[in-house]
């Protein structure tokens, strides 16, 4: 027990140094493709992340478009300015962002408007301005005119959530009357990662208590308990510790280890103390109790805890670096919980004082709870039949379920339908044009190509296409200010609303808009040497499923429409970066899952010394798995991140409950040659044995129901979904089998 106290100290000593990393976008290597295609077409724009401002007013005829709201937002931009992380130089707002107008043949490039404005008549004609620039419409100003949006660029999304929040002061100091909404992938992203660290430093410890509670309900011995619990929090600090320790950053996946090990590291206590529980009174010889439970339970906590980890280790296998460090540090939690179990506990049953064991035991009290397990047993025996019966067809239909399943996700679902995040981009997209932004870029393979009449009839046709799925509110290139420039230049007349037929032309208007304006703000559409194009694509939703869909929808475009000069077409941005990392671990888990189901699979063969045992042992697990993902396709539930972690926990705990199940009732056999006594007898202390686990993990994960974090939620719920099926199924089905197939399985 010394020891263990000296260990937990040492990895304590380690958590100061914690180095914490909320940004997403870390979910991929710095060297992976897609990511490095991103930052190269930040780097050539001059791009930023952004966060979405949005000021409404509903209540007003003319929405925001007043004297005294306009002025207010001018006041609130210029604050915004001054936020460190902030590019300045880039905000996207009423005071900073060029209107493009001509008057006597002279083009006028300047702010569309000033810091003052004069009264409400000239806030009506600035709204005017904004909806007649195809630029500034449904990007800085609301189609409807009620709204006005500021695009904020940061220097880097992990500064988002602290960026937000002195926002909301500025907003609070100068704000008035309308309402205000803070949106943007970048936020949600580092607001997520934030709040998720906060709850994980309430629902851990919650975690803990409660778990106290249940076993302290089941033991009624605050000692032995509470030696259950020192396991658990020996096992988290010092996994927490090493990792720490080695230098690895806790990045959003890895912060979830202490909710993941709190409830996991009791299991083999439960087992020990359950059955320590029903047979000292028999013999109130600790000693020999405790020698002839470590003999009983030995091989199946190890290969409980073996298997559990193999769960995890598959996710060494994932492209996802955050989710292998995961996955390594929770398996060397479940291995390291195993080994402190069967040191620590029976040292310390054998060290606690006499007076703390007097009364424990459950010789004499326990009928009611036996006479309930004896008739669960006689039902699966005496029903076994039918049972395997509506098994089959409940298999069945749940195969057909995961065939209907969706890959999906969008980190602005991960929070409460009525969080300030989600309620933002309700309004914010139904006023605008989306505030998810993605980039597709054109490069031709010469300077100039882009001020060829051809490519941009070619890009404003892409456009006009893009903008009839429903997903996408809003296209910007530099189409729409060529287009722009020539019609202001020609007095506002529609013929020359459109791209003009000649290069000379084309490069007349953006030599004027260059020398008129600033052309950095041109250059966020095409680099300096007219080479590369980029077409801001603005979206109503993050879905994955919709930007794949956005993406294909421009594959078959350009391959039915193939673009002049052998154009090269590629992606980027904040929403078509999510899409990569996001599948990535999703389909990566899947795969870890298979691969590491056929090594559980081998195991369980060696562990029982027979194929058919192997075999049936992976039948509560298979069914849990099938049933759960089943019901998520039926319910149209998106299969997602959270989702996806859940796969590894699925495949440790449905094979727990298994192999006590299988090992114990092979035991039995050899001490019991009569099947209806051996039933009885393992319906008895086994049998409570997992029932109490079940109750234990169930609650340890109850906690999550009440997180205002959707993720949190559904690990929460689906984990005790996966609970009560894998238990039902190795309480009903495993009986059932060995009734059907007496004499080749045990009785």
């Amino acid at each position: 027990m010394a020891f263990w106290f000296i260990v937990t100290v040492f990895f304590l000593v380690q958590i100061p140094r914690i180095k914490v990393d909320t940004d997403p976008e870390n979910m991929l290597s710095r060297d992976e493709p897609v990511r490095v295609v991103n930052d190269e077409v930040k780097k050539e724009f001059a791009l930023s992340d952004a966060i979405v401002l949005g000021v409404v007013d509903e209540s007003s005829p003319t929405g925001v478009f007043k004297a005294a709201t306009l002025e207010r937002i001018a006041r609130i931009s210029d604050e915004i300015q001054k936020i460190d992380g902030v590019v300045g130089k880039d905000l996207i707002s009423p005071v900073t962002t060029d209107d493009i107008s001509a008057k006597g043949g002279m083009l006028t490039i300047a702010p569309l408007m000033g810091r003052s404005v004069k009264d409400d008549a000239e806030a009506l004609r600035i709204r005017d301005r904004a909806l007649a620039n195809p630029v500034l419409r449904d990007l800085l100003v609301s189609g409807d005119g009620k709204a006005i949006a500021l695009l904020i660029p940061i220097k880097e999304k992990s500064q988002s959530y602290r960026i937000s929040k002195e926002i909301k002061a500025i907003i609070e100091k100068y704000g008035g009357d309308e309402t205000y909404h803070i949106a943007g992938l970048p936020v949600a992203e580092d607001t997520f990662g934030v709040e998720m660290f906060r709850q994980m430093a309430i629902s851990a410890p919650l975690a803990g208590l409660l778990i106290f509670i249940i076993m302290f309900v089941f033991f009624r011995s605050f000692s032995l308990v509470s030696s259950a619990m020192a396991v658990a929090v020996i096992t988290v600090i010092s996994v927490m510790g090493a990792l720490i320790g080695t230098g690895f950053t806790v990045h959003i996946m890895s912060s979830m280890i202490p909710i993941f090990l709190m409830p996991i590291a009791v299991l083999d206590s439960v087992h020990i103390l359950s059955d320590f529980h029903d047979r000292f009174d028999a013999s109130k010889d600790r000693g020999e109790t405790v020698f002839s439970v470590m003999d009983n339970l030995f091989t199946p906590m190890f290969y409980t805890s073996l298997t559990s980890a193999v769960g995890f280790v598959s996710l060494l296998t994932t492209p996802i670096p955050p989710v292998r460090v995961f996955g390594a540090f929770v398996a060397l939690g479940l291995i390291l919980a195993w080994f402190i179990t069967i040191t620590f506990i029976p040292a310390f049953v054998m060290l606690v004082p006499e007076r703390f064991l007097k009364g424990f035991g459950t010789a004499g009290r326990r009928s009611g709870f036996l006479g309930a397990q004896e008739r669960l047993g006689m039902f699966a025996t005496k029903r076994a039949r039918p049972i395997l019966i509506v098994s089959a067809i409940v298999f069945v239909v749940s195969v057909y379920g995961v065939t209907l399943t969706k890959v999906n996700d969008n980190p602005s679902r991960w929070f409460h339908k009525n969080h300030p995040i989600r309620t933002a981009e309700r309004v914010l997209n139904k006023h605008f044009g989306g505030t998810y932004m993605a980039y597709l870029v054109f490069e031709g393979g010469k300077d100039g190509v882009m001020k060829d009449p051809e490519v941009l009839n070619y890009m404003e046709a892409l456009q006009k296409n893009l903008v009839s799925l429903d997903v996408v509110g809003k296209t910007t290139s530099i189409t729409d200010v060529v287009k722009k420039v020539g019609y202001e230049l020609n007095d506002e007349k529609q013929e020359f609303n459109r791209i003009p037929d000649t290069r000379k032309k084309i490069a007349q208007f953006l030599f004027l808009y260059e020398m008129s304006g600033d052309p950095d703000d041109l250059y966020h559409l095409v680099d300096p040497y007219y080479s590369k194009l980029n077409i801001w694509v603005q979206m109503k939703s993050g879905d994955n499923r919709d930007m794949t869909m956005v993406v294909k929808y421009v594959d078959d475009y350009v391959a039915k429409n193939p673009p002049p000069g052998g154009l090269k077409m590629k992606w980027a941005g904040l929403t078509y970066l999510n899409v990569t990392w996001q599948n990535k671990m999703v389909y990566g888990m899947l795969k870890a899952l298979g691969g590491s189901a056929v090594v559980v699979l081998v195991m369980m063969m060696f562990l029982f010394r027979s194929p058919l045992k192997g075999l049936i042992s992976m039948i509560p697990l298979t069914l849990t798995v099938t049933l759960i993902y089943g019901l998520i396709g039926f319910a149209g539930r998106d299969y997602d991140m959270p989702i996806a972690v859940l796969s590894a926990l699925t495949l440790g705990i449905s094979i727990d409950f298994a192999i006590h199940f299988i090992q114990r009732a092979t035991q039995i056999q050899l001490e019991e040659k009569d099947p209806a006594k051996g039933m009885k007898k393992l319906f008895d202390e086994p049998v409570r044995a997992i029932l109490r686990n079940m109750v234990v993990i169930s609650v340890g994960f109850t906690p999550l129901f009440f997180s205002p974090l959707v993720p949190y939620q559904t690990v929460g719920f689906f984990f005790a979904a996966i609970m009560a099926v894998s238990g039902t199924a190795t309480l009903v089905i495993l009986p059932a089998l060995m009734q059907v197939l007496r004499g080749r399985f045990v009785f």
